[in-house]
């Protein structure tokens, strides 16, 4: 079935029980079953929107798309008064409505994404310089602005955050992983959660997002335990009519003007992937959708040293992983070290883990302490005072070439991992070239983590800002128009968060900002095709 034109949510709704269930009544375990050998039609399901990851980048867009619309508060005054002014301008628009490029010229922030920035300072406003300032924004729910929509996440909403260590602090201030309408302090309250520091805990934050999909009324388009084998395009020219052979990710539609003389091509989306049931059983399923979000984030594939001997057991890449060996008692006893890779804060939650736990630590990093691109070095010491003492052993607790370990902790700055032995032994190599063999108890490799998007073409790597190279955060972002979050080498593909360089959610929210607004224009454009009677199809093209 093909959504389209001025279709009420609530008739979408109706219409969606067949496929989805009705989320207020009807519980429905199983997604939509599309035989494999069937082509896109009018009589399937096709939806404007498929958003898949539903953290905090994914729920933030389903926020949008159901038609919340943020305005200028009457009385709010922005501290920059450029800013303000063009703000003013337009006063009576929400900010969806306007032009995000003439927002956000000239503004600065801690993101390389120009609407990322400007909406982090409507939502934060001098937050980089140590202010509070309340948002500038007010929030209205307008249900003619809603985009009909699914979101895929393969747990329950908040994405990775569930699964993230529980006991750590999260780097960032519990105000700046809120998302829009709802505080973070207003749900703690709501919970009767004694919040005691402005950072808090991974938990507190999933559940934060889990509740908020809720109370803003969006479980409606959230459907979890999915997992997504393919995304592929649709595609049928003229010339293809006649035919019914397809190639690897290319199958057709083809649509026609009632006149004759003029074609519509119609280049749709195939999604297809599996629902877990609650009886463990897959699900296959089958949707089509004119435009697909990528909000998966890049929790999914732990970074690799790619060395030999990193597939033994003893070698883990993850903190649950570490956690989960501690809590059954694996390292009690052990006189050998545990062998930490990495220098970012995860590693240096390894650290303070194995620390408080008595464990000893042998901490190896490629880089020199005083690296100015160390994380650690734009962490203030009175906010973050764990992270610094990991830093200052890092620092202090060195070993050098005439030394003996530490008993603690011992780092080996400028340290490269060569390989890891069957016999729990590892070959390090310094910047010298001199080798070490060191004996430990447990590795534990936390170098970052990358995207799987095994589910596209070539896993993702043509749309890259270097093309043929897999996606990652800082060194390979997928590229996009900086005001749309459209794929510059993809058509109606958007992404956002982690996969276009904004790690820290109060930078995500751009994302889902700059996605709704490119949508709605487009809507808009389509309806006022189909009034003059120029035009055709359905939903958002």
């Amino acid at each position: 079935r093909s959504y389209s034109g001025p279709e009420t949510e609530g008739q979408l709704l109706n219409s969606f029980v067949q496929y989805f269930g009705d989320s207020l009544g009807r519980k429905v375990e199983r997604m939509p079953l599309i035989e494999e050998t069937v082509l896109p039609g009018d009589s399937l399901l096709t939806l404007p929107v498929v958003i898949i990851g539903n953290g905090p980048s994914g729920i933030c867009l389903s926020y949008l798309l159901s038609g919340y619309r943020p305005y200028l508060s009457p009385e709010a005054i922005h501290p920059n008064p450029i800013l303000h002014t063009k703000l003013e301008e337009a006063r009576h628009l929400s900010i969806v409505d306007q032009d995000l490029e003439y927002l956000s010229e000239g503004l600065e922030g801690r993101s390389s994404n120009p609407v990322a920035v400007l909406f982090d300072t409507l939502l934060h406003p001098d937050a980089d310089f140590g202010y509070d300032y309340p948002p500038v924004l007010h929030w209205k729910l307008e249900q003619h602005n809603y985009i009909p929509h699914i979101v895929l996440g393969k747990g329950p909403p908040g994405g990775a955050w569930h699964s993230m260590e529980g006991s750590m602090l999260t780097i960032s201030f519990g105000d700046w992983m809120e998302l829009p309408g709802l505080t973070f302090k207003e749900w703690a309250a709501s919970k009767r959660r004694n919040i005691k520091s402005d950072r808090v805990m991974p938990e507190e934050i999933a559940c934060y997002y889990k509740h908020y999909v809720k109370v803003m009324g969006l479980q409606k388009n959230f459907r979890d335990n999915v997992y997504i084998t393919s995304v592929s395009r649709l595609y049928r020219g003229k010339d293809d009519e006649d035919r019914s052979q397809l190639n690897e990710n290319i199958s057709t539609q083809h649509l026609e003007m009632e006149d004759g003389q003029k074609s519509l091509t119609k280049r749709n989306w195939e999604v297809r992937g599996y629902q877990r049931a609650t009886d463990g059983s897959h699900v296959p399923f089958c949707l089509f959708a004119e435009n697909v979000a990528l909000a998966t984030g890049t929790f999914d594939s732990p970074g690799r040293l790619q060395v030999e001997g990193e597939d033994f057991p003893f070698v883990l890449h993850s903190m649950s992983d570490f956690g989960a060996a501690i809590s059954k008692g694996k390292l009690r006893g052990k006189a050998d070290p545990v062998l930490i890779v990495g220098a970012g804060l995860t590693a240096a939650d390894a650290v303070l883990c194995a620390y408080n736990n008595n464990i000893p630590v042998i901490h190896v990093f490629r880089r020199r302490v005083t690296d100015t691109s160390l994380i650690f070095k734009q962490l203030p010491k009175k906010l973050y005072p764990e992270y610094h003492k990991v830093y200052h052993m890092m620092c202090t607790q060195s070993h050098t070439v005439d030394s003996n370990l530490h008993s603690a902790y011992t780092s080996f700055p400028e340290h490269n991992v060569l390989s890891f032995k069957p016999e729990m032994k590892c070959v390090l190599q310094s910047a010298s070239g001199l080798k070490k063999i060191l004996k430990f108890s447990v590795a534990l490799v936390l170098i970052g983590s990358h995207p799987n998007l095994f589910f596209l073409k070539d896993q993702g790597h043509s749309i890259g800002h270097h093309s043929n190279q897999p996606i990652t955060c800082k060194g390979n972002p997928i590229e996009i128009d900086p005001y749309t979050y459209e794929c510059t080498k993809e058509a109606n593909l958007f992404a956002l968060g982690p996969l276009v360089g904004d790690n820290f959610v109060r930078f995500l929210k751009g994302g889902a900002l700059g996605i709704a607004r490119c949508l709605a224009v487009r809507q808009k454009k389509k309806h006022e095709l189909i009034e003059t009677g120029d035009g055709g199809g359905d939903g958002v093209p």
